[in-house]
């Protein structure tokens, strides 16, 4: 029987939905409390983006000589030692994918409360992680067609927010010109401090990697996926922000209290008028059900691979009938509904984050290794602009694992503490090889 395959729309789709959740319309109040220029902001993001496209590159070339699914999992244990792909693995299958799963899912329902409030929140978070997970256990043609309409929603309707916002006219104080104030803010210390959050809001740009064993022609057409969606996201995110600022004047953007998060409802109300905040906030909701639907079908599949090749993760290898990972979406179900109801995954993320960074800096400086160590090994896809498009990531990954440790050194350390006990399941596994092997 032949199965359905992820096309190339459908891996373009995860890795879009999975960079675009809430973070770029939340965090611009934050950067203008540092940065008043419009062209300094513009330009954060603008960074960002390349920072983004450049570890895409990167992921391109590597995901293309090693294609299957479970992203750094995979990598690491093909480039290093199959200790560091299991650590990797172990973060991603208990938490990485969980925590932000469930933080997707809360403010999806908080975002539906603005609309109904008569809706509770987290039953509406619980409900939309159990439908979506239920979809993707099905079926992959009808996750993927469910994944290609909710991404392409998404995608239409920022474009439409970016149009009206140009139909409404400029209500913004920012100026967009690259005058003397512009450079001094962009080599000052809060640009460097706004774009560690902004980074955070790309995010995601390595998600195709997660589904490369199911993927039509991956060696071909996971570069294309990684690349054309991140550039995507990339003049997306510019986009709006540009909207944001056109629309809104500084002074809205900040209160007494600090600096305003809902810049979007802000923005919304100068745009659609008085009702605008409500119809943003379900703009919000719907965009955040492909985030969350990316998520589901990119986790489970690392859960898949460990299944795979590790006794003590054997039950989460299996397949159902239409090779679906449905034990390992079920698993991750269940601890993202743990943390919808118990409302700890903020600090899960912000501890977990340190970790994530560093094996995503381990994969990128593997590529350097691998041209080294098996310079003749097959390379559908090579990086352009290497050795200096890796080094540009290295370094910003870099700045971003000095910023993560040194200003929340506590989470950074629980961080690396999970992944290490992860190190406690690799051993156990190793032993009971070892035992079994002894017995026959």
């Amino acid at each position: 029987m032949q199965h359905s395959r992820i096309t190339l729309y459908t891996a373009t789709s995860i890795v879009i939905a999975n960079m675009i959740g809430t973070g770029v319309f939340t965090s611009l109040g934050f950067q203008a409390m540092g940065l008043h220029s419009g062209f300094s902001i513009l330009f954060l993001w603008f960074v960002g983006g390349i920072a983004a496209l450049c570890g895409a590159l990167c992921y391109g070339e590597i995901g293309a000589m090693f294609p299957r699914s479970g992203g750094e999992y995979h990598y690491l244990t093909k480039i290093y030692h199959p200790s560091i792909g299991f650590v990797s693995g172990w973060v991603s299958a208990t938490v990485g994918f969980a925590a932000p799963v469930a933080a997707a899912a809360i403010a999806l329902g908080e975002y539906l409360n603005n609309v109904f409030p008569a809706l509770d929140a987290k039953y509406a978070a619980a409900a939309t992680v159990i439908g979506i997970s239920v979809v993707h256990a099905t079926s992959v043609k009808l996750g993927s067609i469910f994944q290609d309409i909710s991404t392409t929603v998404k995608v239409a309707m920022i474009i439409a927010i970016i149009f009206c916002g140009f139909m409404a006219g400029g209500k913004g104080d920012f100026s967009f010109t690259p005058s003397e104030q512009a450079w001094t803010e962009i080599t000052s210390s809060s640009f460097a401090i706004s774009f560690f959050f902004v980074t955070l809001a790309y995010s995601g740009w390595n998600a195709a990697g997660y589904i490369a064993s199911e993927l039509k022609d991956a060696q071909r057409n996971l570069p294309k996926a990684l690349l054309r969606g991140t550039a995507l996201v990339m003049a997306l995110y510019i986009g709006l922000n540009f909207i944001f600022m056109y629309t809104t004047p500084i002074a809205q953007m900040s209160t007494a209290n600090g600096p305003v998060v809902d810049i979007a409802g802000v923005a919304a109300s100068n745009i659609f008028g008085t009702t605008g905040g409500v119809i943003m906030s379900g703009i919000i909701a719907v965009l955040l059900l492909s985030t969350i639907s990316a998520m589901v079908i990119a986790g489970p599949r690392v859960l898949q691979m460990m299944g795979e090749d590790y006794s003590i993760f054997k039950i989460m290898g299996k397949k159902n009938s239409k090779e679906i990972p449905a034990m390992a979406i079920v698993l991750q179900s269940l601890v993202s509904l743990i943390f919808i109801f118990t409302a700890s995954f903020s600090n899960v993320i912000t501890y977990i984050s340190f970790s994530l960074s560093l094996f995503t800096f381990l994969t990128v400086l593997g590529l350097f290794i691998m041209r080294i160590r098996e310079p003749n090994l097959s390379r559908p896809y090579k990086t352009f602009g290497y050795p200096i498009v890796p080094l540009l990531f290295l370094f910003i990954c870099g700045y971003l694992l000095y910023y993560g440790f040194t200003n929340k050194t506590a989470e950074s350390l629980w961080g690396l503490g999970t992944a290490l006990a992860g190190l406690i399941f690799y051993v156990i596994d190793k032993y009971l090889l070892k035992k079994r092997a002894a017995q026959l």
